[in-house]
C-alpha cells in the first residue's frame, strides 16, 4: 500500500468518526468520575467506548479533510503520514498523564483513545519513515529504461568522442 493510500484511508476514516462523534445519538454521557472540560457540548463517549467532544471531533475532522487532500496530491501524503504520526502519539502520551489527559481541558484523550491514538501514531509512523515503495519503484522503473535505452558504446559521442575508452585527456593533451 502507498502512503497516499493510507492517506485516503485513514482521511475517510477519521473524517467519519468526527462526523459520527458530532451526532447525540452515537454518544453515551460521561461517567461520574470522568475528567471535566471546558468544552461540554456533544461532550460523551462515543460508541460508550472514546470520549469525544466537539473539539476533538472537530480535530478528527480537519485531520480527515487533510488527508483526502494528500490523497488527492493537493498536499504531499508524507507530510500527512509524519504529522499524523506525531500529533497522535503526542495525544497518547498527553492522554496517560493524569494533568494533560484533557488537553489542558479541551478535548478528552483519556481511557480508550490511548490506545486508538497509539495505534494511528504507530501506523502513521510506519508509512512516514519506514514504507517507501514508491522509491523501490522508480528505482526498477529507472534501471529498466536505462537497459532498454543502452546504445553502443561507438554511438554514445560523450565528450564529443567517438569512443570512451579514448578518454577525455586524449581529446586535450596538457
Amino acid at each position: 500500500m502507498k502512503t497516499s493510500t493510507f492517506a485516503l484511508i485513514f482521511g475517510i476514516a477519521y473524517l467519519a468518526i468526527g462526523l459520527l462523534g458530532l451526532i447525540p445519538a452515537t454518544l453515551l454521557p460521561p461517567p461520574i468520575d470522568a475528567p471535566p472540560t471546558r468544552f461540554a457540548l456533544i461532550y460523551g463517549y462515543f460508541l460508550g467506548l472514546f470520549p469525544v467532544n466537539i473539539v476533538h471531533s472537530a480535530l478528527h475532522m480537519a485531520l480527515g479533510v487533510w488527508g483526502i487532500s494528500a490523497w488527492a496530491q493537493r498536499t504531499s501524503a508524507a507530510i500527512y503520514a509524519k504529522a499524523i504520526a506525531v500529533i497522535f502519539a503526542l495525544l497518547a502520551v498527553m492522554g496517560m498523564v493524569p494533568g494533560l489527559n484533557t488537553v489542558f481541558g479541551l478535548m478528552p484523550v483519556h481511557s480508550h483513545d490511548v490506545w486508538l491514538h497509539a495505534g494511528t501514531a504507530v501506523i502513521a509512523a510506519y508509512f512516514a519513515w519506514w514504507h517507501d515503495p514508491a522509491a523501490t519503484s522508480e528505482r526498477r522503473r529507472a534501471a529498466m529504461d536505462r537497459r532498454q535505452r543502452m546504445t553502443p558504446i561507438a554511438r554514445e559521442r560523450r565528450f564529443g568522442l567517438a569512443d570512451r575508452r579514448e578518454g577525455f585527456g586524449a581529446m586535450h593533451p596538457a
